[in-house]
């Protein structure tokens, strides 16, 4: 079973429990379920409550030969933040639970775990309200869970998308999945030195795979403004998440490959190292931008930056059900998923 069939069964397995219990009223403030970025319960009058989870388990999501825990600690909480971002919510509260072999427990890696995270927490006013922490046989588990605000019923989510509504995505793409191919062949950012070639560029793309920034500010804007029908992070890749949307909305999409935003960095080291950035920027994932939806008579509201990030049109929800189509001049073929999925496949330890 494919970890989004799981996912799947387990959505209809809740569901068909608390259909069959209707006299039960605890379910009755869980607006959204299983199958988004993130949960949406009603807390107070007005006021949703959003909440997000995310596991980072080493030598799946990272190595921590390559990995700083301060980085690690910026990461862990970047990632939560940007399903709360992708729900239009802003970010409030954030708990941390960390699973540590004793030899790291007695190292100096939870202080600088922490000081990567609230360096982040603190930029976007989130608070650490709790977590846990236990001792592993061997391998580092961090347990991510955030919570946020949106107005009540105004949280977005991947469903809502119409044919011909514009497809939009915030920066760039496929830089994440170059800094993942330079960890794996070997380049860390302590290990670089200022007059070697490529130098600038090479530490841009290990940043952007291990320093990832949540578009925390575009998803607020796009939620309070009513300006996205759908919306989604791109952690698993363009081409999978892209298809998350469309599946969640029944629709299909057909997007312009001269139009998508790629990274500058891998463009300028994909040519010298036999990488396609294309490639990369619709199957590489980690990217952590926003994927979202416009009706076109809003598309004039959008800003043109939030934060100092832009945003690109890259295509258009279609009618055709299931159907990702990617566009090259008057070449068009179909779009398959090929991002990263658990149980699926291979592990790089990104």
């Amino acid at each position: 079973m494919s970890e989004f069939a799981f996912i799947d069964e387990l959505r209809r397995l809740t569901q068909s429990k608390r259909g069959a219990s209707s006299s039960d009223t605890r379910s009755s403030t869980l607006t959204l379920g299983i199958g988004d970025d993130a949960a949406v319960i009603q807390s107070r009058p007005g006021v949703d409550t959003v909440v997000t989870t995310d596991l980072l388990v080493e030598d799946v999501d990272f190595r921590r030969d390559s990995m700083l825990p301060r980085m690690l600690g910026h990461k862990a909480l970047a990632v939560s933040l940007s399903d709360i971002a992708a729900m239009g919510a802003a970010p409030r509260w954030s708990l941390i639970s960390l699973g540590l072999p004793e030899s790291v427990w007695e190292s100096n890696f939870v202080a600088e775990f922490y000081e990567g995270f609230f360096s982040l927490a603190d930029h976007y006013s989130v608070s650490l309200a709790g977590g846990d922490v236990s001792r592993t046989p061997e391998t580092i588990v961090i347990d991510s869970i955030v919570l946020g605000e949106v107005l009540r019923g105004q949280a977005v989510r991947r469903r809502g998308a119409q044919p011909g509504d514009l497809i939009f995505v915030t920066g760039t793409l496929g830089g994440a999945a170059a800094g993942l191919r330079l960890l794996e062949t070997g380049a860390r950012p302590h290990s670089l030195h200022e007059r070697e070639v490529d130098h600038d560029a090479i530490a841009a793309l290990l940043l952007r795979q291990m320093c990832p920034e949540p578009r925390v500010g575009w998803g607020r804007v796009l939620g309070e403004e009513r300006l996205a029908t759908a919306m989604i992070d791109i952690s698993d890749g363009l081409s999978s998440d892209l298809r998350h949307l469309c599946r969640a909305s029944d629709t299909g999409a057909l997007l312009q490959s001269a139009s998508l935003p790629l990274d500058v960095h891998a463009v300028e080291l994909c040519g010298r190292r036999a990488l396609d950035p294309l490639l990369l920027a619709l199957h590489g994932g980690e990217d952590f931008e926003l994927l979202f939806t416009v009706n076109p008579k809003d598309a004039a509201r959008l800003p043109r930056q939030v934060d100092g990030t832009p945003v690109t049109q890259i295509g258009e929800i279609t009618n055709e059900i299931g159907c990702i189509r990617i566009a090259e001049g008057s070449h068009v073929w179909n779009l398959e998923p090929g991002g990263f999925e658990h149980f699926k496949t291979r592990h790089t330890g990104r």
